[in-house]
């Protein structure tokens, strides 16, 4: 430090040479960060991993705030000031290097989930693995980024005196306060350790097919608290977690997406059923959505007017089971309507020439 008391002979007051000090400090850090950016951009150039990009991408701006405050924070040791002055400015570097700590390992998490998500990819014909996977990690991450947020709030918060004196305070009630705490938190700890079930026991699982309240959706996103389906139609339908450890639902993907699809069309009894099964069998083998597994037509009803024919078939998964299903329902109407129109339904009434003529005679005699 002797160094700086004197520039060109001249004495150089304290409250510079702190100046310097912290400007160095913080110059160092920079230049290290500039180095490890360039190091990081030479092996994304010559070994284009997805890795490393998504390391450049989430840790580039966390890191370049922490280094240097790091190296600010180790210079605060060489600085001569007010005490009292110092006992305020490494609270603020602490506060500053905890809250930068605490954003580098969230933004650690969200490489490591983009490396998982990278490795399990949901566009898959076959992805229950991929989803199981997915729907852990979605949980898991969200309980972590929140418990890392809830010790950096408390680790700051324990900084302060007077916050200590507080939290000493606190601790001789903890038994009545643990209790009024459980208590007024008992929805919300429902819902945490349904979160939990759902994540572990997965009666769902994020891209999920689910009929819930008579809706039509996948499951896109499992919170700590709520879930979120997209409808059919691009509508959300939020519902609490606990909903789906309480309440009954249609889960169409539990096991695998595969799904069977029915089309049933009511027709006269004239209606011979050896032709559409040939036509049902024509228009699946030529048309890519069907999976080959099932291709049934069965009558499996009738009637006062018409019989019940349900034409069933299979699909790799639910949306296309669904334009499979439009596909046939369509083309058979069409098929009967060209070769067998008379089979179409139909209101039987019945004319007797013998009744209509006594009729028409009465009507006459009273002429």
């Amino acid at each position: 430090m002797e160094h700086l008391n004197e520039f060109f002979g001249y004495p150089v007051p304290q409250f510079l040479q702190n100046i310097i000090i912290a400007v160095s400090s913080c110059a160092l850090g920079a230049i290290l960060t500039i180095i490890i950016r360039k190091v990081f951009k030479f092996f994304a150039r010559y070994w284009a991993t997805f890795e490393i990009q998504s390391i450049i991408k989430h840790l580039n701006g966390p890191v370049g705030l922490f280094i240097p405050l790091l190296f600010l924070n180790i210079s605060l040791s060489l600085m001569v000031m007010n005490e009292s002055i110092m006992a305020q400015l490494s609270r603020i570097t602490e506060i500053s290097l905890t809250i930068i700590f605490a954003l580098v390992l969230i933004r650690i998490i969200k490489v490591l989930e983009d490396y998982f998500y990278h490795k399990y990819d949901l566009n898959k014909e076959d992805n229950l693995k991929e989803r199981k996977i997915r729907t852990q990690l979605q949980f898991i991450r969200k309980f972590v980024v929140s418990l890392i947020i809830l010790v950096t709030v408390s680790i700051i918060l324990l900084s302060f005196e007077s916050m200590r004196k507080i939290g000493t305070g606190l601790l001789t009630g903890v038994g009545i306060g643990g209790i009024i705490i459980g208590f007024a938190a008992q929805k919300s700890l429902g819902n945490l350790l349904a979160g939990f079930q759902i994540a572990f026991t997965q009666p769902i699982r994020i891209d999920d097919v689910l009929i819930v309240e008579g809706e039509w959706g996948r499951v896109e996103e499992i919170t700590l608290t709520y879930v979120v389906v997209n409808i059919w139609d691009q509508r959300r339908l939020i519902l609490p977690i606990t909903y789906f450890i309480e309440k009954p639902f249609q889960n169409w993907t539990r096991v695998s997406a595969q799904l069977l699809g029915t089309v049933f069309l009511y027709l006269d009894y004239t209606i011979p059923i050896p032709p559409l099964r040939d036509e049902l069998t024509r228009l699946l083998t030529d048309h890519p959505l069907w999976d080959k597994r099932v291709n049934v037509v069965q009558l499996t009803d009738n009637k006062a007017n018409t019989v019940e024919v349900r034409f069933l078939m299979s699909a790799r998964n639910s949306s296309q089971a669904f334009d499979l299903r439009c596909y046939v329902r369509e083309e058979m109407i069409a098929f009967i309507r060209a070769n067998y129109p008379d089979s179409l339904p139909k209101t039987r009434l019945e004319y007797n020439s013998n009744s209509y003529q006594g009729a028409e005679d009465a009507v006459l005699q009273k002429k």
